[in-house]
């Protein structure tokens, strides 16, 4: 459950975070924890590691989600008095703003929680989506099967004693 969890810190993070959240728009940071939970959960010797991986970015999708809406929230509590100035200022400084323009700036100022409903609805899906993507991608890719033990493999198995 620990590698999900953290692959799903990752995407929740990551995507809230004003500029760092721009390589979202590729679902960048979805793919890339999905494949950290992925990576993260291989012991040796499990079968079938590809299921395993895409089942670990679906979770650590979803997790990404639930982790993206309480970072949002937290992020834009302390942005929302910067934000407010910022606003106050475009729409006193232009007098010929356009009205669409102002009338959507005066929109950014309200907010309100149906923009939470509609991001969480969309890191929701998306990280189902490219979640899965994402850790099937880091089973194919960081899988350890059949490495040497001085990469990190499994130890070979004793010799056999010779027989009398």
């Amino acid at each position: 459950m620990q590698p999900v969890l953290l692959g799903g810190v990752f995407i929740g993070v990551l995507s809230a975070l004003p500029v760092v959240n721009l390589a979202n728009c590729c679902c960048l940071w979805i793919v890339a924890g999905g494949a950290l939970a992925a990576y993260l959960d291989q012991p040796p010797g499990r079968p079938n590691a590809r299921a395993r991986g895409a089942f670990d970015g679906l979770l650590a999708g979803v997790v990404g989600a639930f982790v993206w809406l309480i970072a949002a929230m937290v992020v834009d509590l302390m942005l929302a008095p910067l934000q407010e100035r910022m606003i106050e200022a475009l729409l006193e400084g232009s007098a010929e703003m356009p009205p669409q323009a102002r009338a959507w700036l005066e929109g950014m100022r309200s907010g309100g929680p149906f923009r939470y409903v509609i991001g969480f609805m969309f890191q929701l899906v998306a990280g189902m989506v490219f979640g899965t993507l994402g850790g099937l991608l880091g089973a194919l890719f960081f899988w350890r099967e059949g490495v040497p033990p001085a990469l990190g493999g499994p130890p070979p198995p004793p010799p056999l004693p010779p027989l009398p």
